[in-house]
């Protein structure tokens, strides 16, 4: 009864552990970091960028990715995380750029000043990195890759080519805004949202394993039935956060 009794309380701990991510001295000084945004600054309380990237193991030295890097916030933060010795390299896609020009200008001011940043911006089916990675971020950006813009099976396929450039043991961190019971995938381009199991699933079928999530963006009050930018649930909306490993 003892046993059983204590299994019953680690599980219920777990979450509140994963909640409770500690973040390394230099996360938080890069948070600090005067070159980001007051604008992005604001963010934070609600984004919880520090617990992320510790929950993905960011380090100074690592060679990182932004991937589908958006208005950059995340890149700041990593370039002073991962410092000199690192290298981030941020990726806004040709797609995104045709479809929006700011895209272009955003990422040209998000990696002004950060000279350990290497902006890319080729198309996604043929971007490349220039060295193996020690982690690839994606935020709020997996469900793009199921767009109708994308043939069938393009997501699976960009897992595999992310596994590929990632040293062993190297992180996938994916964040993304939850949709429920879509298999199909057709969520993302009705609501911008995408299935978390069945995004799960795809990325592990590339060979990812899959190593734990985080709650910190759950929002249970969300109904997963309007687009992520209605104005009821827009920068409310309910993420999962699943970090993925590749195999030594």
């Amino acid at each position: 009864m003892k046993l059983t009794l204590s299994v019953a309380l680690l599980a219920l701990a777990a979450p509140l552990a994963a909640q409770a991510q500690t973040v390394p001295a230099p996360i938080t000084a890069a948070l600090a970091d005067a070159g980001r945004p007051a604008a992005d600054k604001a963010r934070d309380a609600a984004r919880h960028p520090g617990e992320l990237l510790a929950f993905a193991g960011i380090k100074p030295g690592d060679k990182v990715a932004d991937f589908i890097m958006g208005g950059g916030y995340f890149t700041r933060i990593l370039a002073k995380t991962v410092g000199d010795k690192g290298r981030v390299y941020a990726y806004q896609p040709a797609e995104f750029i045709q479809y929006r020009a700011a895209y272009a200008d955003e990422q040209k001011a998000a990696v002004a000043g950060y000279a350990n940043v290497t902006p890319l911006s080729d198309s996604l089916a043929s971007v490349k990195f220039a060295e193996p990675l020690d982690a690839i971020v994606t935020v709020q950006n997996w469900h793009d890759l199921h767009l109708k813009m994308s043939p069938p099976g393009f997501a699976a396929a960009m897992a595999k080519r992310l596994y590929d450039d990632l040293k062993p043991g190297g992180v996938l961190l994916v964040v993304d805004h939850v949709a429920t019971n879509d298999p199909g995938f057709t969520a993302p381009d009705k609501l911008h949202r995408i299935d978390p199991a069945a995004a799960r699933a795809e990325i592990q079928s590339a060979g990812f394993k899959y190593d734990g999530s985080l709650p910190l963006l759950a929002n249970p009050a969300d109904p997963h039935t309007a687009s992520v930018f209605d104005a009821s649930i827009k920068g409310k909306t309910d993420q999962f956060v699943y970090r993925f490993r590749k195999p030594l």
